[in-house]
């Protein structure tokens, strides 16, 4: 999912902390932390993927109707409004990157430090924390397998994006019945994405909220030992 690495300077302190009770609990307070932090920015998202969608549906109706009536004014319009749309969409695909590529080298921190945990508590003789610490490592190596796939995606969607702004930008001021036809793919291609951006939106937030109640358990049992 799409994680921001946050609070870095309070984790460190709790990851440093005297006594490897209080730095857990201290790791574990900065992990529910990041996951609200989550929660609220994919809400956001979702409601801002929302609105692109039904300016993309909005375009295409307004292509469709100004193609029907050679509305030549409005198919110019449509050109340079889509064209900045498409260079704003690829700035926000390349953050998007970049917070999906730094959420898989957390993902890959998590899981050495779980692996750490299971390694000393067997050393320590404790068989019911190792339990524990081999689920969360289990969690863990799910969560960067996600994380890595969603990072695959998003960079074949930035270069995607790309590529359609670079063939819109062939495109403008043309006019004839094979470019509006081709344009008009390219639109629908964008409704595409865009409606993707908001089933996305609907899964990463159920996954913040699932990463939410696993690390809210995770306390607990650190708590209890």
């Amino acid at each position: 999912m799409r994680r921001l690495i946050l609070l870095g300077s309070i984790a460190s302190s709790f990851f440093l902390a005297p006594g490897g009770a209080s730095a857990q609990v201290g790791r574990d307070h900065a992990e529910r932390a990041q996951d609200r932090h989550e929660l609220r920015q994919d809400q956001r998202s979702l409601a801002d993927d929302r609105r692109d969608l039904a300016r993309m549906e909005e375009r295409l109706t307004r292509f469709d109707q100004a193609s029907a009536q050679r509305d030549r004014a409005t198919l110019a319009n449509l050109d340079r409004e889509v064209s900045h749309a498409l260079r704003k969409e690829a700035k926000e695909s390349r953050r998007e990157l970049a917070r999906a590529r730094a959420e898989v080298m957390r993902d890959r921190h998590e899981v050495r430090s779980e692996r750490r945990e299971v390694a000393q508590d067997v050393a320590a003789g404790h068989p019911g924390a190792a339990h524990g610490d081999r689920h969360d490592l289990r969690d863990d190596r799910r969560d960067l397998r996600d994380d890595r796939r969603d990072a695959a995606g998003e960079r074949a969607q930035l270069e995607r994006i790309v590529a359609v702004s670079q063939e819109w930008d062939g495109l403008r001021g043309r006019m004839y019945p094979r470019a509006l036809a081709r344009k008009r793919a390219l639109l629908v291609e964008l409704t595409g994405f865009a409606r993707h951006e908001v089933v996305q939106d609907h899964r990463e937030i159920r996954e913040d909220r699932h990463e939410l109640r696993e690390d809210r358990r995770e306390a607990a049992e650190d708590r209890r030992r």
